[in-house]
């Protein structure tokens, strides 16, 4: 406690914090500056203070509360919200007005916090100073100019939401039609409707999902002649097998056709490992889900129909899109004749040379349709097993959204390997542009990883505008003329003998 010329103040802490300050006459002082206190009196007029202090702190955190629409604990529990609000407007000294149209947006929230952008029309608490009429009108702009905003916004989705339900039902009603006329006119006359003009615009337009599976197998043919009998007797070897790898089987009880015990068990372990990374997002392959045992049937049941081919990483991708539209044992008759097509083969047999001539059929083509894009391809030395070989694997099915792939499948089943290879330039043509203006890594990452929100209309007339013509010769043309030439050229190299 210090002097302060003739009188004196004395400093003690209250309970909140803030320091009391209590005037004595001079009389009290004792010396050396010091003045003798009474503890009661200290203490009572310490306790004094405080008392008033919380009770007008509780009144302005009462007002507090109430701005947002809300009750202290214990006290008014069944106010409702207008009687808060009253009650507030009178403390305050403002009269009572009727709630204005933006707060009846709100009345079905009760007790809940306004929004900051409702809380600047609001005026300022009485215990806070008044907000100048500018800043005022200068908030009541801003947010006329939110709500305006807000509302364009909202109008811009409700108009988009509503584009994107009528291109819905327009969709439906043409897969429903489409149903109709795959069931009731080409299925029953395959044979002779299949080629015809009609049902190659229609199939070019997609095939229904509720068909997809019963076309696919017609169109892919079962020219091997396997039956489900065949495929059962696949199956229950594999699972002999992954019972004899599981209990440390003898090699000699696993070794056929030449093929190590090894060998198959790295060819089951990759199947195992594939299938976890197929369509992960779908979570229908995975350990636990419904097409897991699907999958890993069909799969296991290759490896034993075709030990010389074994499994090969992207088999899982084509082998899941077929048990997605066919039961077990027929995705299996599809997906084993699927891959004893000649490109198929040659892609999963890693024949290099066979793989090589397909990259310059390719590039025939790619130079006669985009020749801007093939010359800049050269010069940054991007060739094309840099981005095919991931495309003709997985037959787009990794590459592409799902439901664009099964359309590339569709037309696939029926055109053959062409397709593949006229797909992959319809992708190029379609990023042109962009591809154009990138660098050798920027392109390699594009290409390896497309966009997921592909426009499939706009995709397929781009594949559309494709024209698989190189001087008059057509794909397979320029196939054969290459592997003849690739032949002759083996024969009069010794060095490219292998």
């Amino acid at each position: 406690m210090v002097l302060l010329g003739t009188a004196a103040w004395a400093g003690q802490e209250c309970s909140w914090g803030r320091r009391v300050l209590l005037w004595l006459p001079q009389s009290q002082a004792l010396p050396g500056g010091v003045m003798a206190v009474s503890p009661a009196l200290l203490l009572m007029d310490r306790n004094s203070l405080a008392r008033k202090q919380n009770a007008r702190l509780d009144k302005q955190s009462d007002l507090g509360w109430k701005l947002f629409g809300k009750v202290p604990l214990g006290e008014n529990a069944q106010k409702d919200a207008k009687k808060l609000q009253k009650e507030y407007e009178d403390k305050a000294g403002r009269p009572s007005k009727p709630p204005s149209p933006k707060q009846n947006v709100r009345k079905n929230l009760d007790f809940e916090p306004l929004s900051t952008t409702a809380l600047i029309l609001e005026d300022r608490p009485a215990n806070l100073p008044a907000k100048p009429a500018e800043e005022a009108q200068k908030h009541r702009q801003q947010y006329e100019e939110m709500v305006v905003q807000a509302k364009k916004r909202e109008l811009k989705e409700a108009q988009r939401r509503k584009k994107q339900l009528e291109e819905r039902c327009r969709l439906e009603e043409s897969i429903g039609n489409a149903v109709l006329t795959w069931n009731n006119e080409i299925l029953p006359n395959w044979e002779t409707m299949w080629c015809s003009r009609k049902v190659r615009d229609l199939w070019w337009q997609g095939i229904p999902p509720s068909v997809r599976g019963k076309v696919w197998s017609l169109a892919i043919g079962n020219e091997l002649n396997i039956t489900h009998e065949l495929f059962d007797i696949c199956l229950a070897r594999a699972k002999e097998r992954w019972r004899s790898f599981s209990t440390g089987g003898s090699e000699a009880e696993t070794e056929d056709a030449g093929f190590s015990a090894a060998d198959r068990e790295a060819s089951l372990e990759l199947i195992k490992l594939d299938i976890s990374r197929t369509f992960p997002s779908l979570c229908i392959f995975q350990q636990g889900g419904p097409h897991h045992d699907m999958l890993h049937s069909a799969l296991g049941a290759y490896t034993c129909y075709r030990p010389d081919v074994g499994y090969v990483q992207g088999m899982s991708f084509i082998a899941a899109v077929l048990i997605l539209n066919l039961d077990t044992a027929d995705a299996f008759i599809a997906f084993s004749n699927l891959l004893n097509k000649p490109c198929q083969m040659a892609f999963f047999r890693v024949d290099h040379g066979l793989m090589l001539t397909y990259f310059a059929a390719f590039e025939v083509f790619f130079e006669e349709n985009l020749p801007k894009l093939f010359a800049h391809f050269k010069k940054n030395n991007l060739t094309p097993d840099i981005y095919l070989i991931d495309w003709i694997f997985t037959l787009y099915s990794k590459s592409l959204p799902l439901d664009l792939a099964c359309r590339v499948w569709d037309v696939f089943c029926r055109d053959g390997e062409e397709f593949l290879f006229r797909t992959a330039l319809g992708l190029l043509r379609l990023f042109q542009d962009v591809l154009t203006r990138m660098d050798f890594i920027h392109v390699a990452q594009f290409l390896t990883r497309l966009p997921e929100d592909l426009p499939a209309e706009e995709f397929f007339a781009s594949i559309a505008s494709i024209q698989m013509q190189s001087r008059n010769k057509k794909w397979a043309q320029v196939l054969t003329a290459l592997q003849k030439d690739s032949r002759e050229m083996e024969k009069g190299s010794p060095s490219l003998r292998h």
